[in-house]
């Protein structure tokens, strides 16, 4: 009689534990279906953007992902799994990288960059004072992106068919022709080495190393390169051994011979307007490849990290990342009214926005692209549009999209 009555008990209470998860995963799916729904009205309400992709996460993976509208002309329809550069995101892989080059006993970040080069970059300014890797990562070495990165930079992608695609944006920023690409090595080399067929005073700030955030692309393909040097091993190759491999991240790359090109969007300047494919000499800059669901798998590491559960670094890297480098007066101006401005504050590739959020935003011909961890709630999202913000029902639209992100990502976390 005792044996059938336990057995009772414990039955009745693993029927319990069912129904209450049922409950659960029956609850979750009308939140996604919702979540799905009001990301889907966003964007036919404004059709600011040809195509996008979002995920939400936490610390034991992806919440949610999902994408709307189109990857091309043709009608593709823009998922998950749809990859593209995600321009200035790209950083946050940065950062990984030279931290865990530092864990390798490969550099330091107080290590001057001369060290490292085969060639001397001097402030014009201050020739006696070091620029190092510290200054590199925070964006406070003087290096800035003068001429040369805006019309040496990009370059067009080759056998690819231009006709009806734009090959140039905007009067400032030029894709170049194919035949005329140069790699991060003889970028740099011809930018910041005093004898450089492109150097210029003008690609450097009036200000000592260390002394002002001035943000700059070239000071982080610069950190890339020296991560490059110091390992001895293509960055590239670096990424992919310590962060994609180990994240099981197949579908991502730097470089389109990287990539399964078949899952590339075109990239637009407007819904109807196409840009031709292009890469970065600086490609470490921006040019990182992924999708929603391949990033989603970096963002959870990431909020690992922060709760002390990472995997690709250790504890005390972790803490580094995300521990807000610079003092306020550091900053010439800073924007306390745009909770998802990424320059309130920096550590290393990794910004601070005034509310506290943590991440990176992008933009490039063709991409807007946003990534934020919500430290309190421990969850992060992303999103990821194949076209530029060329107007403010653009960026209303953008941060309506981002901000539905957050609002049923405290849902799916409460029930989780």
């Amino acid at each position: 009689m005792l044996k059938q009555l336990l057995f009772a008990i414990v039955t009745a209470a693993l029927l319990c534990c069912s129904s209450k998860k049922s409950n659960q995963t029956i609850l979750q799916q009308q939140y996604k279906d919702s979540l799905t729904n009001a990301l889907q009205q966003i964007w036919k309400d404004s059709a600011q953007f040809k195509g996008f992709s979002v995920a939400l996460v936490n610390e034991e993976g992806t919440l949610y992902a999902n994408g709307f509208g189109h990857a091309n002309s043709s009608g593709k329809s823009y998922t998950a799994n749809t990859i593209q550069n995600i321009a200035s995101v790209s950083k946050t892989l940065v950062g990984i990288a030279v931290l865990k080059a530092q864990e390798l006993g490969k550099l330091r970040l107080d290590d001057a960059i001369n060290k490292y080069l085969p060639y001397k970059i001097l402030h014009p300014a201050f020739p006696d004072s070091a620029i190092t890797i510290r200054h590199l990562v925070t964006h406070t070495s003087g290096i800035i992106d003068g001429e040369a990165y805006l019309k040496k930079a990009y370059y067009l992608k080759k056998e690819q068919d231009l006709n009806g695609l734009l090959t140039q944006v905007d009067e400032e920023q030029v894709i170049n022709p194919a035949i005329d690409a140069v790699d991060l090595s003889a970028f740099l080399q011809n930018t910041l080495y005093e004898k450089g067929k492109w150097y210029s005073k003008n690609n450097f700030t009036k200000n000592s190393p260390g002394k002002i955030f001035e943000y700059s692309n070239t000071g982080t393909a610069l950190a890339a390169y020296i991560v490059e040097l110091a390992a001895s091993k293509n960055f590239s190759a670096f990424t992919k051994e310590h962060i994609l491999q180990p994240l099981k991240m197949i579908a991502s790359g730097w470089q389109f011979s990287e990539i399964n090109e078949n899952d590339y969007s075109q990239l637009y300047l407007i819904p109807d307007s196409a840009i031709a494919h292009y890469s970065l000499a600086t490609y470490p800059d921006g040019n990182f490849i992924t999708s929603a669901d391949d990033l989603s798998k970096f963002l959870t590491e990431l909020i690992k990290g922060y709760s002390g559960k990472g995997t690709i670094l250790s504890a005390t890297s972790y803490k580094i990342l995300f521990t807000p480098a610079l003092a306020p007066s550091q900053f010439t101006e800073r924007n306390e009214k745009n909770p998802y401005n990424d320059t309130y504050n920096y550590s290393v590739f990794m910004g601070f926005s005034v509310a506290g959020n943590i991440g990176h935003t992008g933009g490039d011909p063709g991409v807007s692209t946003i990534m934020f961890i919500d430290p309190v709630t421990k969850t992060g999202r992303l999103l990821i549009v194949n076209t530029n913000i060329v107007n403010k029902e653009g960026g209303r639209q953008f941060y309506a999209i981002f901000d539905t992100l957050a609002k049923y990502g405290k849902k799916l976390t409460a029930i989780n």
